[in-house]
């Protein structure tokens, strides 16, 4: 991780918008060829995804020859799943089902090093080039890593102002997918009872100057939102893509 690459990443936020990627794989072919489209980033996803902390570095190798910012969304809001991950030189941890204001603090102690919080300390990892990175330099960096906290249910968007008083959130990212399961409507993410609750997120992180991130199937719905002001936008799954370009040459040769 780069303290100079999360500051552009900031900056392309702010003057527009970053897309990127989930990636579900273990195969650094696919997020390396990704990488090479100019995707901003690319979400590593050890909750729902088969990558294991043994691949993890090589995954974040091949986002980082291709200036790909690499994110890893853990299985947990957990202080050994958080601590590894920045250790191997994720640039952004992403956390699900952050519901209430104790998560959120618990997320930032065990993502930041003193002050901000208090994350196990060791130099000997990749994240401080195995030490040889000076010590002063590698904890300022460190506590520069992105927090994004995952709000996918009833019960975050109840608790959101509390959650967003939390210093250190970078972005607020939406999980349509379990939110719509949380309003009793699994996978309908366009019924109009689940756009409205993430209409009220968008508005409530923006008046908290918080930026707002989603998932999307769609580029489509990937428009709609960054029309809302959604500043991070993570257009669908790198298995999901390939797919959908085998099926269209499939289809497209089928039918001629």
């Amino acid at each position: 991780m780069k303290l100079s690459d999360i500051r552009t990443f900031k900056q392309q936020m702010d003057s527009d918008c970053v897309i990127g990627i989930f990636s579900k794989t273990n195969d650094g072919s696919f997020i390396e060829s990704s990488g090479k489209s100019g995707i901003d980033f690319c979400i590593l996803d050890m909750e729902h995804g088969p990558v294991s902390y043994e691949h993890l570095p090589n995954l974040i190798r091949a986002c980082e020859c291709t200036d790909t910012l690499p994110i890893v969304r853990v299985a947990d809001n957990c202080e050994e799943y958080i601590s590894k991950a920045l250790d191997l030189g994720a640039a952004g941890i992403q956390i699900p089902q952050i519901n209430n204001k104790t998560a959120a603090e618990k997320a930032i102690q065990y993502a930041k090093f003193y002050p901000q919080g208090n994350r196990g300390v060791c130099r000997y990892v990749r994240a401080a080039e195995y030490s040889s990175l000076e010590k002063s330099q590698y904890f300022k960096e460190a506590n520069k890593a992105m927090i994004i906290l995952q709000i996918e249910g009833i019960e975050g968007i109840q608790n959101l102002d509390e959650i967003l008083s939390v210093p250190g959130i970078d972005i607020i990212f939406i999980g349509p997918y379990d939110l719509s399961q949380s309003l009793g409507l699994p996978g309908n993410v366009h019924h109009p009872n689940v756009i409205e609750q993430m209409k009220l997120i968008v508005e409530k992180a923006k008046n908290a100057n918080v930026a707002v991130g989603t998932f999307v199937d769609t580029s489509k719905d990937a428009l709609y939102w960054k029309s809302l002001g959604v500043k991070y936008i993570a257009n669908s799954v790198d298995v999901g893509i390939f797919y959908s370009a085998c099926r269209d040459i499939v289809t497209s040769i089928k039918i001629s």
